[in-house]
């Protein structure tokens, strides 16, 4: 082996480029939700939107594809193995970069020349197509841009830099509203189309200054070899990009049934199924960040061999990532018609397009959990750079439940039964995933981790029927605004009470007493110190007045 000295890449606390990722991504999401704001402004929930809807559906299936799923899941662990086996990445970009944006840049054309058939695939049922076919072409462009900017996003993650590709978003939403702002008038709803295009341009200019930082030359004491370059290109070429990219696909699909079904409803039914989507995201979109900081560290663990550091930080990122989403799902469930009426209900978006988006979000929300974990679980199935398909049917199988609910719930329960067949289609493939996770991945303690989930389901249902109660004994009276504000301390003090109550029953008195049984810290008590301190002390009072 040739000697290598390794390339610097900076060790960063988890907690701080969580925060600052969460930081960028929120300001993102926040433009997201202007851009889709302006969208109902100016054209409600029409059949425009349907239009563009059709058109989004590519962007929306390709960026977690080509940025936060394939790209990332594939790229990653090779950028870290090539850091740690070579000192450098040039070679693998070289290499690498150039053939994945040849090949995007041909998916992307023939993908405008084939916007006709497309259209009539992705939603047969709309009077007029011609819109549509409109924004199918100028969106696909963002098959070669965003291919490029989740190539240089993941070699930044994997040199532990999160800044820049969680900014991302951000320049990407700006670039559809300025868009919207300039050509609503004289080019409809296209306008937000060629946003589309012109904001995944941006991306690819936000992460180019410090990638071509990166891409500093290997020092070793001898010259890395093209034949040997190409080694490490193949390490994300088709046969380790396969099951990576059709699960992905496969996760998406859930979207496309959705939109085939709800094209044969009532105008304005995908537009109803994209709102409630968009909002019911955000909690899951910012838990997701915690496993995409610890990656590049689950990666390396993986490359190394070591089950149990896999294990410990599968189980971590589980709970770590459950507790987020449960508590986020809570509110949710509980505050739907103000959230929508605040974010949606201005311009052409009318209170019935309210209730309507309210009670899809609500039922589509149940799904949360398990699109989180569904996302978890692939982390890592994927992170040892060896093709695995168990993932892959896994989501299959929970498309096929989507499909069959789907079909079977349109006619009596319209958009709600769509957005419940997604919701117990995604929450089946989860299920799969860690079924089969302790066989094929890591020994994950069900026992603990069970208990863990059972601790935060109770401490979230109370909060989730305190703040139901509230919004329906005060939405007549009370701004939205002020209810949301109101609503939000009391769940979390709900929640936070519920949670401490649990901790005390399963006996969370000290951290070591995990040591002690040989079960190990639960992840809930590195998650929730203070619940751990305060369990402590309250049964140390009922020790001493004799109640235990």
């Amino acid at each position: 082996m040739t000697a290598v000295e390794a390339a610097p890449v900076r060790r960063v606390s988890i907690g701080r480029a969580t925060a600052l990722s969460g930081l960028l991504i929120g300001t993102g999401t926040l433009l997201g939700f202007l851009r889709d704001l302006t969208l109902a402004h100016h054209f409600g929930a029409s059949s425009g939107t349907d239009a563009f809807l059709v058109g989004w559906t590519i962007p929306e299936t390709v960026s977690p594809l080509l940025i936060e799923d394939a790209m990332a899941l594939a790229v990653t662990p090779a950028i870290s193995y090539a850091l740690h086996r070579h000192g450098g990445v040039r070679p693998l970009v070289a290499a690498a970069l150039s053939r994945l944006a040849a090949l995007l840049a041909l998916t992307a054309l023939l993908t405008a020349l084939a916007a006709p058939y497309l259209v009539a695939v992705l939603a047969p049922g709309l009077d007029d197509p011609a819109d549509a076919i409109r924004c199918v072409r100028f969106t696909s462009l963002t098959i070669l841009t965003f291919g490029i900017a989740g190539f240089m996003a993941a070699t930044l993650r994997a040199h532990h830099c999160f800044g820049p590709p969680a900014a991302i978003y951000a320049a990407y939403n700006v670039g559809i509203l300025a868009m919207i702002g300039a050509f609503h008038g004289p080019l409809g709803v296209t306008s937000a189309a060629l946003g589309v295009a012109i904001g995944s341009l941006l991306m690819v200019a936000m992460v180019t200054p410090t990638f071509a930082r990166c891409l500093t030359p290997a020092r070793t004491s001898a010259r890395t070899e093209p034949g040997e370059a190409g080694g490490q290109a193949a390490i994300v070429g088709l046969a380790a990009l396969a099951p990576i990219v059709i699960w992905s696909l496969t996760r998406q699909a859930q979207t496309l049934v959705e939109r085939f079904l709800g094209s044969s409803l009532a105008e304005g039914s995908i537009s109803y199924l994209n709102y409630a989507q968009k909002v019911a995201q955000v909690p899951v979109m910012l838990a997701l960040l915690l496993v995409t900081v610890t990656f590049p560290r689950l990666a390396r663990a993986s490359a190394d061999g070591d089950v149990g550091q896999i294990r410990r930080r599968m189980e971590t990122d589980v709970v770590g990532v459950g507790a987020m989403v449960l508590c986020s799902t809570a509110f949710l469930v509980a505050f739907a018609p103000s959230v929508i009426a605040i974010l949606f209900q201005h311009g052409r978006f009318t209170e019935t397009d309210t209730d309507t988006t309210a009670l899809a979000m609500r039922v589509y929300s149940l799904g949360l959990l398990g699109q989180a974990m569904v996302a978890v679980a692939g982390r890592g199935f994927f992170a040892n750079r060896t093709p695995r398909w168990y993932p892959v049917v896994c989501v299959a199988v929970g498309l096929v439940v989507t499909a069959v609910v789907g079909v079977a719930t349109l006619g009596a329960f319209g958009v709600a039964g769509l957005a419940a067949a997604n919701a117990l289609g995604i929450s089946v493939a989860a299920v799969l995933l860690f079924v089969g996770m302790r066989t094929r991945v890591a020994p994950l303690s069900l026992r603990r981790t069970g208990k863990d989930f059972t601790t935060l389901l109770f401490a979230a249902a109370p909060a989730a029927a305190a703040g139901y109660l509230l919004q329906e004994g005060l939405a007549e009276s009370m701004p939205p605004v002020l209810l949301l504000v109101l609503g939000g301390v009391v769940l979390l003090a709900v929640f936070g009470t519920s949670l401490l109550v649990a901790c005390a029953c399963r006996g969370f008195t000290n951290p070591a007493r995990g040591a002690a049984t040989g079960e190990g810290t639960s992840p809930l008590e590195f998650y929730f110190p203070f619940v751990v301190r305060a369990t402590s002390r309250v049964v140390s009072r009922l020790d001493r007045g004799g109640v235990r």
